[in-house]
């Protein structure tokens, strides 16, 4: 039952952020530039670390697979940067 829930968990937390558009792809969206797009982007990324390190929370990880997945769960929530 411990393991059913934690795959639960990883395929809720990937769903949430595959609906969610990547960081990068507003700025194209709204057509950002200068200082609006760089400060959309650093607040797009505060917001991406903190859902990244709650759902880091909910899955009880800690130490390097917490920094390893909070790392990458933003990369993918910001997107590729141009």
């Amino acid at each position: 039952m411990k393991k059913l829930s934690f795959i639960f968990i990883a395929l809720l937390s990937t769903s949430v952020w595959a609906q969610d558009a990547t960081c990068t792809a507003a700025v194209g969206e709204k057509k950002l530039a200068g200082a609006a797009k760089t400060s959309f982007l650093k607040k797009c990324e505060a917001d991406a670390t903190a859902k990244c390190e709650a759902a880091a929370a909910e899955r009880k990880l800690a130490g390097a697979a917490k920094t390893s997945n909070i790392k990458k769960c933003v990369k993918e929530a910001v997107g590729e940067t141009a």
